[in-house]
């Protein structure tokens, strides 16, 4: 039994699953959410194992991560088109299944040239995958306070999920092997596939009036991939280097040519209205920063633990526990208050506890616990994220017209992959150069290397809280929408069983 149509243009209409199908569907939505965000850090704590197996070079093993979160974030506003036009519970579900084979691919690889290509399909399909479950959500809660709970689950699925991949990838590494930290995906993508034929209704795909925008999607790809290999480079050959400049000044030049596209092609793959808009043109800005600051604490905190205070895969995975815990406590709790006070309160404080955390763990020194130094750090992130990735999620779609939703929150979490692969290259050279400074100006102190490597952990944090405190003044001036506005449904779908 479904609710009465509603009429949303003069040849389209929508019927409303029940209310437990719903339910039942944002539970393979998140499902699928899940997975391809852990996937991002999965391999993490497992990286030096496959390093060793694979025999990548130290030079090379980043391309491990970046090679997922590059061309998942360089292709997500392809796959927001295609969701738009295709179909989004279509897209979800091709999504599923490429992404279940690209991580056998990877799990089963005999060298890195194959372990790459196999991180840059999963990056592929999860570019499908990831703006078809955020559009589903937003448009299957329609009203003000369910879709305030179904953005709150997600919103903690999203921010909670690169820790989750942490603990898991530690625990899978520890007592299998490290391949299943890639190979376990695809028996959880097929179990999502089975779902969403039974729970996810079956959307009518907008009329194309025009291509996909392809020179848009192969510019922005690679104007992305230049600057993070530029990055990347200045850890060997400097920031001055010609190799170094060229790849920025190409990145650059190639994000313009991506800009004079959308601006000149009739069917752009990202519509300039939709970034331009106040509240969700400042909700983009904070989520191409945060993961900045997000990436600063994972990638350091896990050498940390492992590398500097000798840690087990498992142990270290499961120091982040406090993370995922306080991202559903916070979650929650701001899902609730956000019909009530509106966006801009929740995503300052988020903002604020964000940065006093890592100040909090800029201050770490050799041989300081975890109870003391770690874990009051971790919980003041964790509870400042859930305000944070809540309120962004829903001022970001907020009056976005139906036919732009899936390009919508295809920009949402481009954004997020996009500062995660910048912020990864940018960080972890800037910390490397750090500590080889430290190492040659503290030669005879005892323990260099340790206090080198912690010295270069502190340096990232500082730059990440630096991040989390740029978003303040964004939020503060950007970000003006009305606990009211929030009550009037801002996103309809035309669905049938």
């Amino acid at each position: 039994m479904t609710a009465p149509a509603t009429t949303l243009d003069s040849h389209q209409t929508a019927s409303k699953p029940t209310d437990s199908r719903r339910w039942w569907a944002l539970g393979v939505i998140a499902m699928a959410q899940l997975m391809v965000v852990l996937d991002a850090t999965i391999v993490t704590i497992a990286l030096p194992f496959a390093q060793h197996d694979l025999n990548i070079s130290d030079s090379n093993k980043q391309w491990v991560l970046t090679a997922y979160t590059l061309i998942f974030g360089g292709l997500l506003l392809l796959g927001g088109r295609l969701a738009d036009y295709l179909g989004r519970r279509r897209i979800l579900m091709i999504g599923l299944v490429g992404f279940a084979g690209a991580s056998a691919l990877a799990g089963l690889a005999q060298n890195g040239a194959e372990l790459f290509a196999g991180r840059g399909l999963q990056g592929a399909f999860g570019a499908l995958l990831a703006p078809a479950a955020l559009s589903l959500v937003s448009v299957t809660f329609t009203e003000a306070k369910e879709r305030a709970r179904a953005f709150g689950v997600f919103a903690g699925v999203s921010a909670g999920g690169a820790a989750i991949g942490l603990i898991a990838g530690g625990a899978l590494t520890e007592y299998a092997n490290w391949r299943w930290s890639l190979l376990v995906n695809t028996p959880v993508a097929l179990l999502a596939l089975i779902g969403a034929f039974a729970f996810v209704v079956k959307d009518v795909p907008l009329p194309r009036t025009g291509g996909y925008d392809l020179p848009g999607a192969v510019t922005v790809t690679l104007g992305l991939v230049s600057i993070v290999y530029g990055f990347s480079k200045a850890a060997d050959d400097g920031w001055t280097s010609g190799t170094t400049l060229g790849l920025l000044v190409a990145g650059v030049a190639l994000l313009a040519a991506f800009i004079a596209i959308e601006r000149r092609t009739a069917n752009p793959l990202l519509p300039l209205r939709i970034p331009g808009e106040l509240n969700r043109g400042g909700s983009y800005l904070v989520a191409l920063l945060v993961p900045i600051a997000m990436f600063a604490m994972f990638l350091n905190l896990s050498f940390y633990l492992q590398i500097t205070q000798g840690y087990s895969a498992l142990k270290a995975g499961l120091a982040f526990l406090p993370f995922p815990a306080g991202i559903m406590v916070s979650a929650g709790v701001a899902s609730a208050l956000l019909p009530r006070i509106g966006p801009r309160p929740l995503m300052l404080v988020g903002s604020v506890l964000g940065a006093a955390g890592l100040l909090y763990l800029a201050q770490l020194e050799y041989g300081d616990s975890y109870a003391s130094s770690l874990l009051p750090a971790i919980l003041l992130i964790a509870l400042g994220m859930g305000g944070l990735f809540v309120s962004m999620q829903t001022t970001a779609l907020h009056q976005v017209d139906e036919k732009d939703s899936g390009v919508a929150s295809a920009l949402l979490n481009a954004a997020q992959q996009v500062g995660g692969s910048i912020g990864t290259a940018l960080l972890t050279t800037i910390s490397v150069q750090a500590a080889s400074r430290y190492a040659r100006n503290n030669a005879t102190v005892d323990h260099v290397m340790q206090r080198a490597a912690i010295h270069s952990y502190d340096v990232a944090f500082y730059l990440g809280a630096g991040f989390f405190l740029l978003c303040i003044p964004i939020v503060a001036f950007m970000v003006r929408d009305k606990p009211q506005n929030l009550i009037e449904g801002d996103a309809h779908v035309h669905v049938g069983v």
